[in-house]
């Protein structure tokens, strides 16, 4: 059993996939997000999506970050990170603009304070500001705001995105064939709208990230952090301080800043992408739970997925590998190792695409193609090792 496993988290969500497999799977049943008829209207030419996500267990390491350097603006980060956990997978079906988004935080009232509802509330807001400079409309609805100690052990960040899109305007992923080549847009370094460095890690797999980096010392002070029940060889079983220095390109990080890097947003690039490349998209997956692996539930079933030209992990993945002793195996199908989006296209259409996501300071490279199979089936290539799946 894997430590994901052992700390009560399933990386593939198989028991939620068995839970929801009988529901209607909506107008495209390979497309990234499920697409209804326009029941707002009833307009046949459009569609309704509505997806829910949130920051995760990200909020833990926000917390541990705030108590031990008293930086409240952290918070800010985990706003960003509700957002764009849903953002990113509307912008798979093809839709990047005047959305509505409603937040909902559950918190333990003796634990966070007004101070920090403030933070997370106005660092949306202020998220919102900026992407609407960029283009992208995004209409804060309000929320739901709970005091629910009993329920949550710290506080829970979480949102609920919709939108009503002309139906000649989606990406489903029914035209993804063999032939096509992907492009994968990096998930680190620093866009042209980003104020920092990103790591790359964004809001999947931090359970396993914060346990195997971090200190038996968060455990021994913040028992509030993790489940009681768990074994005390899965708690907390790294070097690490938040407070630690890291170098990444010539310059000194903290570890903190490295796990609690906001979760970059494609939603500039995929604008000028759909606008200006829309005929060359045939298929878009994020790379979010289920890492390199998430694009086998999307995917025909008569192809075989081959990506042998990765982006090199950036170093905090190569911090959780060593921390953790997790194989490439495991690793690549929990995080997205610093590809995140997968664009699906014919190879004449690559480097278009790719000079668009540098001009806006996002790196990509043609990362695989698609091949012709009997069955569906994934390849990871690694050097001289090779994932299947």
């Amino acid at each position: 059993m894997s430590l994901y496993s052992k700390r009560g988290v399933s990386a593939q969500k198989e028991e939620v996939h068995e839970a929801v497999k009988q529901l209607d799977k909506g107008l495209f049943e390979n497309a990234f997000c499920k697409i209804y008829p326009d029941v707002l209207v009833g307009d046949a030419d459009w569609v309704n999506v509505m997806h829910a996500d949130g920051a995760g267990t990200k909020s833990i390491l926000a917390y541990l970050y705030w108590k031990e350097t008293g930086d409240a603006t952290v918070w800010r980060g985990i706003a960003q990170d509700a957002i764009v956990m849903n953002l990113d997978d509307l912008l798979c079906v093809g839709i990047y603009d005047q959305l509505a988004f409603s937040s909902t935080i559950d918190r333990n009232k003796t634990l966070i304070p007004a101070e920090v509802l403030s933070e997370v509330i106005n660092g949306s807001q202020e998220f919102f500001d900026k992407m609407k400079a960029l283009g992208v409309n995004i209409t804060f609805m309000g929320g739901e705001t709970a005091d629910v100690g009993d329920v949550v052990r710290t506080i829970a960040v979480n949102g609920t995105m919709v939108a009503r899109w002309p139906k000649n305007k989606l990406i489903t992923n029914e035209k993804i064939a063999p032939g096509q080549v992907i492009v994968g847009l990096a998930s680190f370094g620093q866009a042209a709208y980003e104020s920092d460095y990103n790591s790359g890690l964004a809001s999947n797999g931090l359970t396993s990230a914060r346990h195997d980096v971090l200190h038996k010392y968060y455990a021994q002070n913040f028992p509030e952090t993790f489940e009681p029940k768990l074994s005390d060889d899965v708690v907390y079983i790294g070097k690490h301080r938040l407070t630690d220095k890291i170098t990444v390109d010539g310059k000194e990080q903290t570890v903190g800043k490295l796990v609690l890097s906001p979760t970059r947003t494609f939603a500039p690039v995929m604008k000028v992408l759909l606008e200006a490349h829309f005929d060359a998209i045939k298929g878009l997956i994020h790379c979010s739970g289920g890492g390199q692996t998430k694009c086998m539930k999307y995917m025909p079933q008569n192809v075989k997925i081959i990506k042998d030209n990765l982006f090199a992990p950036p170093v905090i993945f190569d911090i959780i590998k060593e921390a953790s002793g997790a194989d490439d195996r495991e690793m690549y199908q929990v995080f997205n190792m610093g590809t995140r989006l997968e664009i699906y296209t014919e190879e004449a259409d690559a480097a278009s695409i790719i000079e668009a996501a540098k001009k806006m300071g996002v790196d990509a490279q043609v990362i695989g193609r698609v091949e012709a199979a009997e069955k569906q089936s994934l390849e990871i290539q690694l050097g001289e090792q090779v994932l299947k799946f």
